[in-house]
């Protein structure tokens, strides 16, 4: 009688209910999670004690690093020294010191128009596209919205805010002027109306308001610019214009001259107009810039319109006008530029970008004194730069903000978190020496706010790929991002001359060096890269700066399922020596040559390896370039699978058609081999010729991957594989068992190429080929049928379909079933959902690593899961995460090292060895629908998890969290899932982000710590956290954005000034905009809107000391308010009894000489 086990039935229905509930959420369909413990398996999960809890996971986001992309405009703080940029998407992004660096989003997604700051406040205004300001509290590390005001009629134009005032002028689309209170964010009833400020006999309406400002001289006259000429002077006490400016070119911008006296306006025909308001009838000076010089008495040249223009004056030199275009018409080709001119010296400097909006950084907040301008921020479409205006050569400052992520599109990401911490500092020394010269000697202007490093500690670094071939590794400990060091990859290969790359590089019409994937192993410092090109490139760290050639192999890696192999008893070619092999294109032994025009192009590859020597400075350097070779007049496909082992020193990628594994410390290829004669032997060496046969056998359930089907009728006869022929490995370089002899793969067979009948070459055969993986309809029916062994079925292996190889995995594990030790293996996924582990034989001894040969072969293992398999990784009987072996980096090309240092030191990782019979590690892997977890040797699945149905994973990775392990899903479908290993218990499952751009798929990563990120737009990267202890520390490592600074005095003007220089008294605006004088605006007319991080939101996110400052300020503003109530009413009060007080003693008069009889 069978005995019962009551305890299982538990375990297993413990580990199926989170997982269905998971699968239902992330997926949209049923997803389910179950366990086979049977025999040692069951003991083995019962040695894991996993600690990881719900609790340990959130989701949010930490910073956004980059430029913003789309710009639209700029601000900046004089006192605080802050600077804001807004977008096109909503964004503001507000930067100071290195560190203090914030994202806010508007809600409505609306174009920000323009921005003005509090000047030392900590507040901000932004205008949007929806007509609505928003006032953005700063004094807060996220600043919130306060308030916000709708307008309903009427579209805002332009903005502005006088130094100290709390009444902000807001110009309009129909040429009305509205003033708000920026306190209370309520519109006044003073409005200025277009057809007031015009002259009544005009006709036409003047467009647009285009500029507003304050006299410097007389805070009660405000400057109206209007979009079709006409400047309107006006009087806010007597609420008329006192003068009228009319010019016939429209106005794109003014600047007032320090004193109140003049004022500058730029035109759109590229002129310059200087007015002076004693003479308002003409200007008191015209000039053209960049026009060219006409006779006395006619008009100047028309240039380009003058965007933008700031007149700013010096105490002890000439004043400096600085403006945005104005360029003449003939110079079409002629660069973006921005113009200095300082006294008679013209200064233009071109940019590379267009220029959204310039701001000139002076030394005082006040517009009556001398500016003293020291610096101009110009914000270009794509880049932020800031130029020194103290020195006459005018260099830029070096921007300490990741700008430049994008000077490239950047292509694939990586992220490592925890890594070796000398690393930062090596990759920054070497990277320092590469820097660009000729920058301003002085600090950074934009210096304000406050940060500090935080509790986060561990060094992390995120490398970038890029479609140029440029690799860029970066500084991004403590949510920072800092450039360390710069790799062009495209430097191994020869310029491609105009008219070549057609012939050759027909993978991609452009972009030929584009990275596609990363490979990177901090401890061994090996760095490995594969590009749209079909090529590998590995690349060593050496201090040392050497000249080498450049070594290079090709590869012939073809999907030979209906081309015939016929076998020739040829002898086999002598084993060459080594240093035969190592220039480019000695390995491509085909029969055919590089073809010419007209001729099928066989065995080249898409681009060329320099062939002479080439100087490699410190730093990475070239170890070996791999490339894949046309085959047939096809050009090679994209390599989809990319993994490296600095231990065992090889290389393994793969893409649609197969996998190659090469050996980078010998030189040689070790296996080329189509995917599908991987399935076909344990033994490669051994296996017997099949007959032809009729390709119309399928077996059930498997899914049809092709674009387009191929003719049946065409029937096939080959060889057991078509690189191995007469029990030989006949990969390029290989070796045989038994020969010890190097053989091609061409001088070994003769291939009878196709006829006419040659049905065409389908390039996305799979859809692991393509960026994202599509999902497959019938992997449950697949699954089932590939349980089965995989040895008695190979005739149905024999379809039309490619199967795509989509992952790569070293590791120290079991190759087969049952074996008793470990051994070097390599994990391989395919876009089927089929897993693979191909036994790698190494030489027992380190000296004869370099000479012996390394055996390559299936082992003849299959393990199966749904959809196409994304991620690997192992775990020993106790639940820790196990490292892939690797070798301790040294320098290659230290002379001073002895011949014992030179000896390899590697780090296996070996699991603990156990004195009990049964299984010792864990091998997790991951596909496009579903987790398995398999205990090794004996292959038991313990564990599975139905991700989604519906939808499909775009990334996967195992990942360290609290020094335990975990498996990190992004789902298409927007489900960011976390799920506990080995159990697959699911902790996190939110729907964060729908996948709307091919970007996110292409950049998301995880890595450790809980650390993520993905290139939200093309310029930016967005990194989160889905780590509860950093989500309650995020507010300690953020910087602040607002540092208590006194504001710097006025000057002091003297008494003649003060007597002739203007007004002496002051401007009570409070009296004029107040509602006591001039009303309630109409309510049709703007609607107020509270924000949430007014003060109840304030209340709620307010913690710790500044929760405690924040409340007593809330509390002074309070309490000031309320006295500013108490002191309205006495003014009421006062009022009542003044008005009684002359009101009795008029009654008193009347009556005062009246008698008695008189009443």
């Amino acid at each position: 009688m069978k005995k019962f086990n009551f305890r299982k039935v538990l375990d297993g229905l413990t580990a199926s209910s989170p997982g269905s509930s998971s699968g239902s959420n992330s997926g949209g369909g049923a997803g389910s999670a179950s366990t086979h413990p049977t025999g040692t398996a069951a003991i083995l999960r019962e040695e894991v004690q996993e600690t990881l809890t719900s609790d340990y996971f959130q989701i949010c986001k930490t910073v956004r690093h980059g430029f913003p992309y789309q710009p639209t405009t700029l601000a900046f703080d004089p006192v605080q020294k802050i600077l804001a940029i807004g977008t096109r998407t909503g964004a503001i992004r507000i930067l100071g010191r290195p560190g203090v660096d914030c994202y806010c989003q508007h809600e409505s997604g609306a174009a920000v128009l323009q921005l003005q700051f509090l000047i030392n406040e900590g507040a901000l205004v932004s205008a949007s596209s929806d007509d609505t300001l928003h006032l953005w509290n700063l004094r807060q590390k996220k600043p919130a919205i306060l308030h916000s005001l709708k307008f309903n009629r009427e579209r805002i134009t332009y903005c502005h805010l006088p130094f100290q005032s709390k009444w902000l002028y807001v110009g309009t689309e129909r040429g009305n002027t509205h003033i708000v209170n920026i306190e209370s964010f309520i519109l006044s009833g003073y409005v200025i109306m277009w057809n007031k400020a015009i002259e009544l006999s005009t006709k036409t309406h003047p467009g647009p308001v285009v500029h507003l400002s304050d006299s410097p001289r007389d805070e009660g006259k405000l400057l109206i610019g209007y979009e079709n000429g006409t400047v309107v002077f006006w009087d806010l006490k007597s609420k008329r214009a006192e003068l009228r400016v009319y010019y016939d070119e429209a106005i794109h911008s003014i600047d007032w001259h320090h004193e109140g006296k003049q004022f500058m306006c730029s035109h759109s025909d590229g002129s310059l107009t200087l007015w002076n308001l004693k003479s308002p009838s003409r200007p008191f000076q015209t000039t053209v810039p960049h026009g060219k010089s006409q006779r006395e008495g006619r008009k100047p040249e028309s240039c380009k319109p003058i965007l933008k223009v700031e007149y700013k004056t010096c105490r002890n030199s000439e004043p400096f006008i600085i403006f945005s275009g104005g360029l003449s018409y003939d110079k079409a080709c002629r660069r973006p530029s921005l113009t200095i001119m300082h006294g008679k010296a013209i200064t233009v400097l071109e940019m590379d970008h267009p220029i959204v909006e310039f701001l000139t950084l002076c030394e005082t907040p006040y517009p009556n004194e001398f500016q003293e301008p020291y610096a101009v921020a110009v914000l270009l479409e794509k880049d932020l730069i800031v130029v020194d205006l103290t020195q006459s050569n005018f260099p830029i400052f070096e921007n300490p903000y990741p700008m430049d992520i994008h000077e490239s599109p950047v292509t694939c990401t990586a992220y490592f978190a925890d890594c070796p911490p000398d690393l930062i500092l090596v990759l920054y020394s070497i990277g320092a020496k590469h820097k660009k010269q000729g920058y301003s000697n002085k600090e950074w202007p934009i210096s304000g706010g406050a940060w500090n490093l935080g509790t986060q500690t561990y060094p992390e670094i995120i490398i970038t790929g890029h479609a140029d071939g440029s690799i860029k590794f970066w500084d991004a400990s403590a949510i920072t991002l800092q450039m360390l060091y710069k790799l062009k990859t495209s430097k191994v290969f020869e310029k491609q001359k105009v008219g070549e790359g057609k012939q050759t590089c027909e993978i991609v019409e452009e972009d030929p060096y584009a990275i596609q994937m990363i490979y990177w192993c901090p401890e061994s410092r090996i760095f490995c890269v594969s590009g749209v090109s079909a090529y590998v490139i590995i690349y060593k760290f050496s201090r040392h700066e050497i000249t080498t050639e450049i070594v290079s192999l090709e590869v012939r890696l073809q999907y030979d399922i209906e081309d015939i192999i016929t076998p020739e008893p040829e002898t086999s070619p002598p084993f060459p020596d080594l240093s035969s092999q190592l220039p480019s294109r000695s390995l491509s032994g085909s029969t055919n040559t590089v073809a010419s025009e007209g001729v099928t192009k066989d065995s080249i590859p898409c681009l060329n390896v320099k062939t002479r020597p080439v100087r490699m400075p410190p730093g990475y350097q070239a170890e070996l370039v791999i490339q894949l070779v046309w085959v047939d007049g096809e050009p090679p496909q994209q390599i989809t699978s990319l993994a490296v082992s600095s231990a065992y020193g090889i290389v393994a990628f793969g893409n649609c058609n197969g996998l190659a594994v090469v050996d980078f410390i010998q030189k040689t290829v070790l296996l080329s081999m189509g995917t599908i004669d991987l399935y076909r032997s344990s033994d490669i060496y051994q296996r017997q010729p099949r007959s032809p046969r009729k390709n119309k056998q399928f077996i059930a359930g498997l899914t049809e991957l092709n674009d387009s089907p191929v003719p049946q009728e065409l029937e096939r006869c080959k060889s057991p594989t078509s690189d191995h022929v007469n029990g030989h490995c006949t990969s390029p370089t290989s070796q045989s068992c038994s020969s010890g002899k190097r053989l091609s793969s061409a001088d070994v067979s003769k291939i009878n190429r196709w006829g006419p009948g040659r049905p065409p070459f389908r390039k996305a055969q799979s859809a692991a080929c393509m960026e994202i993986s599509l999902p497959v309809t019938t992997e449950e029916s697949r699954e089932n049928s590939y349980n089965r062994s995989r040895s008695s079925s190979i005739s149905s292996i024999d379809k039309d379909s490619k199967e795509a190889i989509t992952a790569l995995y070293f590791m120290e594990s079991f190759a087969r079933k049952n074996d008793s030790t470990i051994s070097p293996c390599l994990f391989v996924g395919t876009s089927l959902g089929m897993v693979l582990i191909i036994s790698l034989n190494l030489p027992s001894a380190d000296e004869q690593r370099f000479t012996e040969p390394v055996m390559v072969l299936p082992s003849g293992t299959f393990l199966s899961l749904k959809g196409a398999v994304l991620t690997f990784s192992c775990m020993d009987r106790t639940g820790g995460l196990m490292q892939p072996p690797y070798e301790v980096w040294r320098d290659p090309n230290n002379i001073d090292e002895n011949e014992k240092s030179c000896r390899r030191k590697l780090v296996m990782n070996c699991p603990s060895p156990s004195q009990e019979i049964g299984d010792h590690q864990y091998t997790i892997i991951c596909s496009e629908k579903q987790a398995k977890v398999f205990s090794l040797p004996s292959q038991t699945c313990l564990y599975v998890h139905n991700i989604t149905e519906t939808s499909f994973i775009l990334q996967a990775d195992v990942v360290v969290m609290c020094n335990s392990a975990c498996l990190a899903c992004f789902c298409a479908n927007g489900h960011i899932m976390i799920m506990s290993l080995p159990s697959l218990r699911p902790m996190l499952d939110v729907n964060y982000l729908p996948l709307t751009d091919m970007r996110i798929a292409r950049t998301f990563c995880f890595t450790n710590e809980g650390q993520a990120l993905y290139l939200v737009s093309p310029t930016e990267i967005q990194r989160l956290t889905y780590s509860q202890e950093m989500c309650d520390n995020l507010q300690d490592m953020l910087g602040d954005l607002f540092t208590p600074i006194e504001t710097p005095e006025a000057q002091n003007r003297g008494f003649l000034k003060g007597l002739f220089g203007g007004s002496g008294q002051t401007f009570d605006r409070e009296e004029l905009f107040g509602e006591a004088s001039a009303g309630k605006a109409s309510r049709s007319l703007a609607q107020h809107i509270p924000g949430p991080g007014g003060i109840e939101g304030m209340k709620g996110a307010a913690g710790g000391v500044m929760g405690e400052l924040t409340r007593a300020r809330i509390a002074l503003d309070e309490r000031g308010q309320r006295l500013g109530e108490l002191e309205e009413k006495t003014a009421g009060m006062m009022t009542s009894a003044e008005a009684f007080s002359k009101h009795a003693h008029e009654l008193m008069l009347k009556y005062k000489d009246k008698k008695w009889y008189q009443f």
